[in-house]
């Protein structure tokens, strides 16, 4: 028994001698803390980010508008939303906005109820029918009026959830952008050879993302028959629309 143990022990003795050969032998050790090289290669060159961005003015209105109505039963309720909402389809076609620019973004029947005290429970006391689209606005110098004649068609039942801003087109912004976040990467990278004290050679490695950064939405207000009398006024401001890249160049 004794053999066996003293066996064991000059074998675990032999491995650790020939574990501690092998860290002596290689690449580093836990004592010095150097990085073990186990893939044998490492990624070179010069990593850096670059933006580039243009500020533009939208030309494109894209309101979400509805109608809201609310009565006894479910066929009143549809009854007296579809009227409404045929009337606000037509507001829409007189100002111009066309049909492939209107699109259903909502419908839905829900029950109205409150709550009965004595009986101790929930009862129904009506139901609401809402019904609301979306309109892209392309003339967006018109979005006032087509506001104030949505909201006179509708009457007490229109509903004007939102309205935000966009560019139709932004391809030739997003050209520029472009070329301004590769002129900043470049620029980057640049500096950063001169400060090492190296070549910079031509970029190994693109990546790109966008982002359009809109004016925020106007917040959820209700317009009716009476309040439209005024003009509503309608400023687009300014959009902003930002490109940003990651750029590797090798080292000459």
């Amino acid at each position: 028994m004794r053999k066996g143990w003293l066996w064991v022990a000059g074998l675990v003795l032999g491995l650790g001698i020939i574990g501690l050969t092998g860290c002596q032998a290689g690449s580093s050790t836990l004592g010095d803390l150097k990085a073990i090289n186990i893939g044998g290669s490492q990624q070179e060159g010069i990593w850096v980010n670059g933006t580039g961005k243009v500020t533009v003015v939208p030309d494109i209105a894209n309101l979400r508008l509805g109608i809201e109505a609310q009565q006894v039963s479910v066929a009143e309720a549809q009854t007296q939303a579809a009227a409404a909402m045929a009337k606000v389809m037509t507001a829409l076609d007189n100002n111009g906005v066309a049909k492939k620019d209107i699109q259903t973004q909502n419908f839905n029947i829900s029950k109205v109820t409150r709550w009965d005290d004595k009986n101790q429970r929930e009862i129904v006391i009506g139901y609401r029918v809402t019904n609301t689209v979306t309109a892209k606005i392309r003339d967006i110098n018109k979005a006032g009026s087509i506001i104030d004649a949505v909201a006179l068609a509708g009457g007490d039942l229109t509903r004007i959830d939102s309205i935000s801003f966009s560019v139709d087109d932004p391809t030739p912004y997003y050209e520029e952008a472009r070329k301004g976040a590769m002129a900043d990467a470049e620029a980057k990278a640049k500096q950063l050879a001169g400060l090492a004290g190296i070549s910079l050679g031509k970029p190994t490695f693109i990546s790109e993302s966008t982002f359009t950064q809109p004016p925020p939405p106007s917040p959820v207000f209700r317009l009716t028959a009476e309040a439209a009398a005024p003009s509503t006024p309608i400023n687009p401001g300014e959009t902003e629309i930002s490109i940003s890249v990651q750029v590797t160049y090798a080292i000459k």
